[in-house]
């Protein structure tokens, strides 16, 4: 199977592989830009984008200028290929200006979840290139979705396309109960037929992401009726990537039973968060080691961070920031997707592109031959 193009409102991608966006500063502009340049559709994550661009360039951003920056960076790598940007709606202090900053930087797709983007339009509305920019939300459910397309109709804007995100992806999932997370119903391919369903109804394109390891995975969820999919720990596990080297060891090196779906402790979100086990800053806080910070104040939750003053959530932002290279003060706290065991090695973004697009037969065909 050759994998087509992905086409979305004025953009193509000529392979339908979206690298998912990692924060903090995993998904950076060096990933996202040498992403889009091999084919795929890279993605800047805006999480803590000021703190990040402030150390890269040693100069102080804020973060609307910030987000323009880094995407305007990575378009340059990309050669004129799209570039993307993916903002959680739970940085509600810097959403707005994350939004407007990755346009004002000629951002081209914006995709928005840790939450429903219900206000996502009207942000965009008011910024000069609203009709040049995808507007992609990262749904769990059919519901999710229904109440999406319900607030954004008063804009007059549908999504572009939708990220349905299953319970093996990296980072915060869309489930606050384990039970829910490893239920039958809430399987990629459950969640896929179900939101399909109604993404048929309106012409919108489906992605599917959580667990997307390899080329067949692509192609079981493209003959599923998806347009792409969307992929984060395999991008992670390259030499691009924002991760440090450390993050990376631990990464290759991980078993099945070093992956834990964190909930007490957990994230400040409240959302299921899958980490390494033995990222260290995981293990103090599991060990109850490292006392109640934040003093970062990018995730709130009405208006609070949680792990400012119990010990039931700790900071994520500290702990990604130092994964990073960025916060020297604390140790490291490391996100993977749930097959990240499937990892043994590091690789160069043009080398898993070419392995992803390949089909697996046809390359073990042509070995054959050429050792025959």
């Amino acid at each position: 199977m050759k994998l087509p193009t992905f086409t979305f409102r004025n953009q193509q991608i000529p392979f339908p592989i979206i690298q998912g966006g990692m924060g903090i500063g995993f998904s950076n502009y060096l990933l996202a830009g040498t992403v889009s340049k091999y084919g795929g559709l890279g993605i800047i994550s805006s999480a803590a984008l000021d703190s990040v661009v402030s150390f890269r360039l040693k100069e102080k951003y804020n973060t609307r200028g910030a987000c323009a920056k880094e995407v305007s960076d990575a378009k340059k790598i990309s050669e004129g290929r799209p570039v993307g940007i993916n903002i959680m709606v739970a940085t509600v202090n810097d959403y707005e200006n994350s939004v407007l900053g990755s346009m004002d930087g000629g951002v081209d797709i914006i995709i928005s979840g840790a939450g429903l983007p219900t206000k996502l339009p009207a942000i965009v509305e008011t910024h000069p290139r609203s009709l040049e920019v995808a507007l992609v939300p990262i749904v769990s459910s059919a519901r999710a979705l229904t109440i999406i397309i319900k607030k954004w109709e008063k804009y007059h804007r549908l999504p572009d396309a939708v990220v349905v995100e299953g319970p093996l992806a990296g980072g915060h999932i869309g489930w606050t109960k384990k039970e829910d997370a490893y239920a039958e119903s809430n399987k990629l391919e459950n969640l896929v037929n179900e939101v399909l369903e109604l993404t048929r109804q309106y012409d919108i394109p489906l992605i599917a992401a959580g667990g997307i390891h390899n080329h067949c995975d692509i192609k079981k969820y493209l003959n599923m009726g998806c347009a792409a999919v969307q992929m984060g720990t395999r991008f992670l596990a390259t030499f691009e990537s924002g991760a440090s080297q450390e993050y990376k060891e631990h990464l290759v090196k991980c078993t099945k039973g070093d992956i834990d779906l964190a909930d007490i402790p957990g994230s400040p979100c409240k959302l299921l968060f899958r980490v390494i086990k033995t990222s260290p800053f995981y293990q103090q806080a599991l060990n109850k080691s490292r006392p109640p910070l934040c003093n970062k104040g990018y995730i709130l939750v009405n208006g609070v961070c949680a792990a400012q003053n119990n010990t039931d959530s700790f900071c994520i932002c500290n702990g990604l920031l130092a994964s990073a290279g960025v916060e020297g003060n604390e140790l490291g706290l490391y996100t993977v997707g749930g097959r990240a065991d499937e990892i043994n090695q590091i690789i160069s973004v043009k080398d898993l592109m070419q392995e992803l697009i390949t089909n697996p037969d046809v390359l073990l065909s042509n070995q054959m031959v050429s050792h025959m």
